[in-house]
């Protein structure tokens, strides 16, 4: 009875904001943000010298070495690998306990494994210098480009929105899920861009791929892993 009531429960739970899957019009335009941004650094254009302009602007501010340090590190945890990790650590475990389903973790896994193969891939690729060096330079050992941070932020956060949409968790814990997969991207991209950790194409770019990264992350889970759960279970795949 009780396991009736449960699932009762959350059939009669709405779903208040959308689970946040990337359109396909969201998905190509983050491919073009990080096609044209990379050609137009790699010519040493406009987006170059903004960089290195607000690089001079938020250098002369000094925040690293400042008493708003703390505070402005703590944002860009906001996109820490392992803050994420903790909360979504809770979420999948609360599900697998009470949902019985291992689904999350799965979906989870298959997040981290894309976005460390593609964030590092891209790092060593380019091989861009933090700001802390004396100029934007490509191809010169550096693992500045794009920003880990925000594209952890866009991805993770993301996962955490889907599976608290799509299991109906509390409207509260909804609502939080949906902020978190939109304040915190941007504002780990502006901590990081004000402490002189970034530069500010590092963050967009971060942002972009983060975003093909959910559409990647969707799809797979939708296209592979489901039909292959399903063929296992002896269930139809379509």
């Amino acid at each position: 009875m009780k396991g009736v009531v449960e699932h009762g429960e959350v059939r009669e739970r709405p779903a208040v904001v959308s689970t946040g899957r990337p359109t396909w019009w969201g998905v190509v335009l983050a491919l073009l943000v990080v096609g044209l941004v990379t050609a137009n650094l790699l010519a040493h254009g406009v987006l170059e010298r903004l960089d290195l302009r607000v690089s001079e602007v938020v250098s002369d501010w000094d925040l690293a070495d400042s008493p708003a340090y703390p505070a402005l590190w703590a944002v860009t945890q906001l996109g820490g690998r392992g803050t994420i990790l903790l909360v979504l650590a809770v979420l999948v475990g609360w599900l697998a306990w009470r949902r019985r389903t291992w689904v999350p973790l799965r979906r989870v896994l298959l997040a981290l494994v894309v976005l460390t193969a593609a964030v590092y891939a891209a790092k060593y690729t380019t091989g861009r210098t933090a700001p802390a060096y004396p100029g934007s330079y490509f191809f010169a050992e550096g693992e500045s480009y794009p920003s880990g941070h925000v594209a952890n932020a866009v991805l993770m956060w993301g996962v955490a929105r889907w599976l608290a949409v799509e299991h109906r968790l509390h409207p509260r814990v909804q609502r939080t899920s949906w902020w978190l997969s939109v304040v915190g991207p941007i504002a780990t991209g502006l901590a990081m861009v004000a402490l002189d950790f970034h530069w500010v194409t590092d963050a967009v770019v971060g942002g972009a791929v983060g975003v093909l990264l959910l559409g990647v992350v969707h799809t797979l889970d939708a296209q592979v892993l489901s039909r292959f759960a399903r063929a296992r279970a002896g269930r139809p795949s379509v």
